[in-house]
């Protein structure tokens, strides 16, 4: 198969690069991302010499770009990461949030539709159901729960689902929709919570935690993810959503807790901070219908994963701090001197 993954040069796009290579050494791999902020090169560097990978430079909502591509490339598969995601970025500038994440995925949708894509994978999140009581325990989202928004980066990712959904009655496309719980792993952005509490913990800085640290989030190690998506692409019906989750919910405390004790630094760097403004309670995944009908479950305890997670940030210190600097930025045109490939 030739796959398209868009936002590869992100978090769990550059995991699902990694992780296909590595499992599916017969398959090629067009890696489409626009280097904003979030995306960076350095994620990619293991694989750029690989004969089966390719990086593409551009724009997902840029339409004649896309369809140029899709015609060239002629793609088997598209999965789409590429978003906007940090729900505190989103608050306070919502505008690129619409653009990218409903506009861009729009502009997929009709490349997919116009060059015969055989199965268009849309990659969601949890967050597009809202919240969950914390009290709750036994109360858990499922693929039949309602949408129900929170913050816009929730609302653009919701957006896209419906889009997908509608190209999927009104086209017939071939598409399928996954919704993650929260993800760690390598090549995890600093700005997100477990990444951020790691580096600054190594620098012996504050570890700022939103209202009393009592939110609640159901972590998955994101090679899980990505081999849930692996089995949807391949196995998982049209016309399908599935929910992905690990039942590893922690609160935001939790976590920062045992990354400190991990790290083996003080509980005293915490610092509480003004919550965000509509901050989420509880996310909790039932993925029952991925394990029974595909076959999935995860594969890392939180205890597992974390450990893992800590000992990468400790022997990668090269890749956050060149994030936290800057440097990261300039590596497209060390690499490339600003041409396209």
């Amino acid at each position: 198969m030739k796959i398209l993954v868009t936002g590869g040069a992100g978090f769990i796009g550059g995991n699902f690069i990694h992780y296909m290579l590595k499992e599916h050494p017969e398959d090629e791999i067009v890696c489409l991302d626009l280097l904003t902020y979030a995306g960076n090169m350095e994620t990619l560097e293991p694989v750029l010499g690989n004969p089966k990978f390719k990086f593409v430079k551009g724009d997902i909502t840029d339409r004649d770009f896309v369809f140029h591509l899709f015609e060239e490339e002629k793609f088997d598969v598209v999965v789409n990461f590429a978003a906007e995601s940090h729900v505190d970025r989103s608050i306070y500038d919502p505008e690129v949030f619409l653009k990218t994440n409903i506009l861009g995925t729009a502009c997929l949708l009709d490349a997919s539709k116009k060059f015969g894509v055989k199965r268009y994978h849309q990659v969601s999140t949890d967050e597009v159901y809202g919240d969950l009581p914390i009290e709750e325990k036994d109360l858990f989202f499922t693929e039949e729960s309602n949408i129900h928004t929170s913050s816009p980066y929730s609302a653009s990712k919701a957006s896209a689902d419906l889009l997908v959904q509608a190209y999927m009655k009104t086209y017939q496309l071939p598409a399928t929709i996954s919704r993650c719980s929260n993800n760690y792993g390598p090549y995890h952005f600093p700005e997100k919570l477990i990444p951020l509490v790691i580096t600054r913990a190594l620098n012996n800085e504050t570890i700022p935690v939103y209202g009393t640290g009592e939110n609640v989030r159901d972590w998955l190690y994101v090679t899980d993810h990505c081999r849930a998506i692996d089995m949807i692409i391949r196995s998982g019906k049209e016309g399908e959503i599935y929910n992905i989750g690990g039942h590893n919910e922690k609160t935001n405390l939790e976590v920062v807790k045992a990354i400190l004790k991990a790290l083996n630094k003080p509980e005293s760097l915490i610092t509480f901070v003004e919550d965000r403004k509509g901050h989420d309670r509880r996310y909790a995944i039932d993925p029952t219908k991925i394990t029974e009908q595909l076959g999935w479950h995860h594969n890392y305890s939180f205890e597992e994963g974390i450990k893992m997670t800590v000992d990468w940030y400790l022997s990668h210190r090269e890749w956050w701090e060149h994030i936290i600097n800057g440097e990261y930025q300039d590596y497209y045109e060390k690499m490339y001197g600003g041409k396209e490939q």
